[in-house]
């Protein structure tokens, strides 16, 4: 009789996020105790209730530790918070990174180099440890896309832009974070490119270069050239300062005092916004 092979079940993507900030948050959640155990339990409650900022922390650690509304979702690979618990606890911890550098930095400042590092050491390395724990969680969560990009698949991330097109349907779906702008008719959509050259202001339409992008069946997808000659992207290349930025633009003829109107503004930050916004570019113009 045939076997049936044993094989482990993936984790959802997202689990592993939520894990981080619990982990986290029980990290420091420990710490304070260990920290309010050298006191007497109602000296720390007092301390503790005329503390605004050890009330701020309870409310971070809570949101930090139960995650209230959160929920590993496939379709939902990097945004398994809700908007507002994402931006509630970036929020809490950048607040946290401020006072904990500026406290680390005053003690410092005031005892000196030497007795900071005995400081250090004698915490165990918690003075490093605490402005690095709220960084993290600053970092994790920062505002993205909610996936990466997949030509395939047609959906597409740039920056914190995420937009999904339906090739049966000819529909196109497009998020802001964990946000949905809207669903629109991928035919009535196009991809701006904005002169950075000119401040911003100037914008040209895509013209045939050599920059572009393989689709099945697609027409080509180029990037606009500037005034100068050069292509937006190649001027905004590695160590370049003006960074190039795309419109998507919805002109729809059934939306009366509606007609060209922008869907989202972005600049192209990384080589990977790039690719996908001329792949986004080829895929509309499929369309």
């Amino acid at each position: 009789m045939a076997r049936t092979k044993q094989t482990r079940a993936s984790a959802v993507p997202g689990a592993g996020t939520m894990f981080a900030l619990r982990a986290i948050g029980l990290v420091i959640l420990a710490r304070w105790l260990f920290s309010m155990g050298e006191m007497a339990p109602l000296t720390a409650l007092q301390a503790m209730a005329s503390s605004p900022w050890a009330c701020i922390n309870l409310v971070f650690l809570f949101l930090l530790i139960f995650l209230p509304g959160a929920k590993p979702r496939a379709e939902r690979p990097f945004h398994p918070l809700p908007q507002w618990l994402r931006q509630a606890l970036r929020l809490f911890a950048f607040l946290g990174l401020l006072f904990a550098v500026w406290s680390v930095g005053a003690f410092v400042w005031a005892a000196g180099w030497r007795r900071a590092f005995n400081t250090v050491a004698a915490t165990n390395g918690w003075l490093i440890a605490a402005p690095t724990l709220y960084a993290v969680v600053v970092w994790i969560c920062r505002p993205r896309a909610l996936w990466r990009t997949n030509i395939a698949a047609r959906r597409f991330a740039i920056g914190r832009f995420a937009i999904s097109i339906d090739a049966v349907t000819r529909t196109a779906i497009v998020w802001a974070e964990s946000r949905k702008l809207g669903q629109y008719d991928a035919r009535e959509l196009s991809l701006r490119w904005l002169d950075v050259a000119s401040g911003g202001s100037g914008v040209r339409r895509a013209m045939p270069s050599v920059a572009s992008v393989d689709l099945p069946g697609a027409q080509p997808a180029t990037v606009p050239p500037v005034a100068n000659g050069h292509a937006t992207l190649e001027r905004a290349g590695v160590g370049g300062l003006l960074r190039p930025k795309v419109e998507l633009m919805w002109d729809s003829p059934a939306a009366a005092g509606h007609n060209r109107q922008t869907v989202f503004r972005t600049p192209l930050s990384s080589e990977g916004d790039r690719v996908a916004a001329r792949a986004l570019d080829a895929s509309l113009r499929q369309a």
